[in-house]
């Protein structure tokens, strides 16, 4: 135990050295706040006080390059690494930098009004106040800058970079200096405002303040001059990019982007010609919560920056904002969103929701994107606006082809898929959102997390970034409220999130009363269906203690093939079947969706593989059961079951352990299938053979359905009964019974009203009620 946590103590100092050495804008204040709260917990004695407060001030930094703010938190860790290890080289290494960051604004957004001795009163007194407001917002920012004084002035004794701590002590100077001029000018300007009646004023005061401002701007001058010594840049939208998590490939073919746009500009200032400039017009596909209007507005900031659009606003719409109800109020509508976009960009989110596949003549999404599209090529808006549809992959890529005056508007260099978030990423994004609201995640929390993430990765519905934030917000809450109603207040409490918020999580409504392994035991029969099915669920909870202890894992075949007769259970056990698998939790869902051939095969070229993918598309996460599965086989040229079982192929191949697909029917007929597509084969290698029921068993099932229906059989019956079935097995099995029960009971029904019998016939069923199956033995 001794030797592991020295090794431990051993790995944590290694990183501590391999993070101090990374760039400041490289830091992950939910790593660095994790790992502290680590060492804090477990009292690592090998860690000084000078290596703590080092912890601490990466923490600022980096929590600083995150918000680009000094905010509360930021002063906090700053200071208390400054106060506790005030001759630490690195620590003022930070604090320089923060510094020299944080006092990189200019102190005036706008230039100060002008203010001449012919304007009347009411001219002047507005252009005094627009003055005093200027400086008071001047001043509000020298007191901020003066707070930060103590610490910047204690770390200017360590001077690691001696040019940078004299550029950063000549700001704090100029910062002194700039505060005075600013009080001299409040106090001249209030006088002056005072002196101000009809059309007099007093010259004296004006001359006083005058003087007053320029020695502010005077200093302001040199303010502007040492920002523009130091070696940081303006920030750019790409700083911004670069800190979104993840999006690799998004990233570098924005920056491309943004570089040829660049290119652009600076070749047309050279007096070169473009013919054919670059589009603005973007398409961006992914999934929820991937990060498209993200991007959107990012690429907005781009435009505006390279003077490609005046405005970088983006004006965000869907289809209820642009299709209306009669004649001519789409268009109108459409041009009106127009309107507000000029200059700037026009974002439809689920552009694809225009044109609905099967609209009737009352349907305007078709005008709308002609309005749209007229606009962006001729009359008064040609050129002055850009457009970003976003959607879904696959229904983007449909609505383009089906539209291709408004795909021709969309190059193909303009595509920007975004994939989905990797698990790593998701992480990274949950503890982002847990730091913006001041809390951070212990590895248990982190653990619990990601076994949250992984239930609800089911389909494209999955919110990526925008789960993850509910996830963390609904933990926040409950946590919240359970410390609240036990009164059990901590700093921990105010600032941590353990594993115990997330558990609150998985508190939901039970899925099933009874187990499905229970369920299979109380099924009639098949007694050779109960073993295999017990077998695959004991070979999957040994798989799963194995991956416990680290041992290899054998590959689990989970997709079947039920063969057997009707009635026989089939489609019971899939649905058992199903339970069972969410109950080892190798489903998410756990439920199924029956299918036949209709429900996946169209009666011309690509539409089978529409209707295919939307059933699988239900499935995820639990049972697609094909029913008679063999009827997806072509019979023809024009006969699309084939598109259906190649389409069923690739997705079972994408989505892998997201799907389970049982094939049911008679077996004879079950090996064509297979071998009309080598995947099949090679993806159902567990057949299920369903037998029919003994007359013994049928017998059984009759009186289950008498008992849960609330009947009881009269004496005879049962044998009468189990002599028919013995005699005559039922080709419908296990539902043949059902019907003899219900049509009984009806049979019943008509006897107790007609003949006025006793209380006691309410629940007693006859021979005679069970005419049906008489008539049977007779044909």
């Amino acid at each position: 135990m001794e030797k592991q946590k020295k090794e431990a103590s051993q790995d944590s100092i290694q990183k501590m050295t391999e993070l101090k050495n990374r760039p400041f804008n490289q830091l992950k204040e939910s790593e660095l706040v994790r790992l502290f709260k680590k060492i804090e917990d477990n009292e690592d004695a090998s860690y000084t006080t000078e290596a703590m407060s080092e912890w601490r001030a990466m923490i600022a930094v980096a929590r600083y390059e995150r918000k680009k703010e000094w905010d509360t938190r930021v002063d906090h860790w700053i200071s208390d690494a400054v106060q506790q290890s005030p001759d630490s080289d690195y620590i003022a290494e930070i604090v320089i930098y923060l510094g020299l960051t944080a006092m990189n604004e200019p102190w005036f957004k706008e230039d100060f009004p002008k203010i001449r001795e012919t304007d009347h009163s009411q001219g002047k007194k507005k252009a005094v106040d627009t003055f005093l407001l200027m400086l008071q917002q001047g001043k509000a920012w020298q007191q901020e800058l003066t707070a930060k004084k103590e610490v910047l002035q204690q770390s200017l004794t360590n001077r690691v970079d001696k040019e940078q701590a004299k550029l950063l002590e000549d700001g704090i100077i100029l910062v002194d200096e700039i505060g005075n001029d600013i009080d001299r000018l409040l106090l001249s300007a209030k006088e002056y405002r005072e002196s101000v009646s009809g059309i007099y004023s007093s010259k004296e005061k004006k001359r006083i303040m005058d003087e007053d401002l320029a020695t502010l701007l005077y200093n302001v001058g040199l303010w502007e001059s040492w920002r523009e010594s130091q070696e940081n840049s303006d920030s750019t939208p790409l700083d911004e990019l670069n800190a979104m998590i993840g999006m690799e490939e998004v990233k570098e073919k924005v920056h491309s982007y943004y570089y040829f746009l660049e290119y652009q500009r600076i070749r047309e200032q050279e007096g070169y010609h473009f013919e054919n400039g670059q589009s603005l017009n973007m398409i961006l596909t992914g999934n929820p919560g991937t990060g498209k209007t993200s991007i959107a507005r990012l690429l907005a900031k781009i435009y505006y920056q390279l003077g490609a659009l005046p405005r970088e606003e983006v004006v965000e719409v869907d289809r209820s904002s642009l299709v209306g109800g009669y004649v001519g109020q789409t268009e109108e509508k459409t041009l009106e969103v127009i309107e507000s976009a000029r200059g700037g960009i026009l974002f439809i989110d689920e552009a694809y929701s225009l044109k609905r596949d099967g609209a009737s003549g009352n349907d305007y999404g078709q005008t709308a994107i002609d309005t749209i599209v007229s606009a962006m090529t001729s009359g008064s808006y040609a050129g002055k606006f850009a457009v970003i549809l976003a959607g879904y992959p696959e229904e983007m890529r449909t609505f383009l082809w089906s539209n291709p005056g408004l795909r021709s508007r969309f190059p193909e260099t303009n595509h920007i898929h975004l994939p989905d978030f990797s698990m790593n990423e998701l992480l990274e994004i949950g503890e982002q959102v847990a730091l913006e609201n001041d809390y951070s995640l212990t590895e248990d929390a982190l653990t619990e997390l990601e076994n949250r993430l992984k239930k609800e990765q089911v389909d494209e519905s999955f919110g990526n970034a925008r789960t993850v934030k509910d996830i963390i917000l609904s933990a926040i809450f409950k946590q919240g409220a359970e410390i609240a109603k036990e009164k059990n207040y901590s700093k921990e409490s105010f600032t941590i999130l353990d594993k115990e918020a997330f558990a609150l999580l998985v508190q939901k409504e039970k899925k099933h009363d009874i187990s499905g392994e229970e369920k299979l035991e109380r099924l009639i029969g098949l007694q050779n269906v109960k073993e295999q099915v017990t077998q695959l669920s004991s070979f999957v909870k040994v798989q799963k203690e194995r991956a416990e202890i680290g041992l290899p894992l054998i590959p689990i075949q989970l997709h079947a093939i039920f063969t057997g007769p009707p009635g026989t259970g089939k489609t019971t056990l899939a649905s058992i079947y199903s339970q069972i698998l969410y109950e080892l939790e190798l489903l998410k869902r756990g439920h199924v969706v029956q299918v036949g051939r209709s429900d996946l095969v169209a009666g011309f070229v690509g539409q089978t593989a529409i209707k295919t993918k939307k059933k699988i598309r239900e499935a995820l996460g639990g049972v697609l059961f094909i029913d008679e599965a063999y009827s997806l086989l072509s019979k023809g040229a024009q006969d699309f079951g084939a598109e259906a079982i190649d389409t069923l192929v690739e997705e079972m191949t994408k989505h892998e352990e997201n799907l389970v697909v049982i094939f049911a029917g008679y077996s004879d007929q079950m090996e064509r299938l297979l071998q009309s597509n080598p995947g099949l084969s090679s993806r159902f290698k567990k057949t299920i053979v369903f037998p029919n029921y003994s007359a013994e068993e049928l017998l059984k099932i009759v009186q289950f359905y008498v008992d849960e229906y609330g009947y009881e059989l009269e004496e005879g019956v049962e044998d009468f009964i189990y002599q028919a079935n013995l005699a005559d097995p039922p080709a419908g099995n296990a539902r043949s019974m059902k019907d003899y029960v219900e049509h009984a009971i009806q049979r019943q029904a008509y006897r107790v009203v007609n003949e006025q019998d006793n209380q006691n016939s309410l629940t007693m069923l006859k021979k005679n009620d069970f005419s049906i199956i008489s008539n049977q033995e007779d044909q």
